[in-house]
């Protein structure tokens, strides 16, 4: 498990091809520390475990799902990669929980300055956009983020200078690639309720104690 606050900026040192996967290993120094093989790391959002090790890098090995669902298929060598440590049980929990497993990979649709904020906006299928709220957590390219606007195509958030300048979302531009997690919630909560809706898609099941009187009556 992971928060979304990103530890520090590493960078693809090598690429190994392995048929349809890949071995990657990232330059790294911060996540480095207390790290042992098999440990988690959070890769632009998507967890490695950790396959090796060396004085200033580590090697993960990616699966061939990894990349036909992310934006790992962009990587060369040289891009740089949001780097997060899985969070310490007991501490302090700074963004939001992100599990590392992304749910769709998302194009940066626009990129616009609004006072010393940036705002982003980001182009994702429907699927991915009924997964997503007003004022909800979203993890982009692993970093927690707070959704500013929704629309059923598309999602905006909003970069402090601190996040844009210390993260690679510095320097992405429009067209990009980013990978997307919904916070993971609300996406339990999205399932359950749709098991719980007539396969026909009419109303929750009056057999289930849920439908959509009781939904308002309890404020939703």
């Amino acid at each position: 498990m992971f928060t979304g606050i990103i530890e520090e900026v590493g960078r693809i040192s090598a690429i190994e091809r392995r048929g349809a996967g890949s071995r990657i290993r990232i330059s790294a120094q911060k996540v480095l520390e207390g790290t042992q093989v098999g440990d988690s790391v959070a890769t632009n959002g998507v967890c490695l475990t950790v396959s090796a090790l060396t004085a200033d890098s580590f090697a993960a090995d990616v699966m061939p799902e990894t990349i036909s669902r992310t934006s790992f298929a962009s990587l060369r060598p040289g891009s740089s990669v949001n780097l997060e440590r899985a969070a310490v049980v007991g501490g302090r929990i700074g963004g939001h929980i992100v599990s590392g497993h992304i749910d769709g990979v998302g194009t940066i649709a626009s990129i616009k300055e609004d006072s010393d904020a940036v705002r982003l906006s980001v182009d994702v299928s429907s699927v991915i956009a009924d997964g997503i709220v007003e004022k909800g957590s979203v993890a982009l390219e692993g970093i927690s983020l707070t959704v500013t606007d929704i629309s059923p195509h598309a999602f905006g958030v909003s970069l402090i200078p601190h996040t844009f300048a210390n993260t690679s979302l510095g320097t992405k531009r429009v067209g990009d690639a980013v990978n997307v997690e919904c916070d993971v919630l609300g996406k339990y909560v999205f399932r359950a309720v749709g098991l719980l809706t007539e396969q026909d898609g009419n109303a929750p099941s009056a057999q289930s104690g849920l439908t959509l009187q009781a939904l308002q009556e309890m404020g939703f």
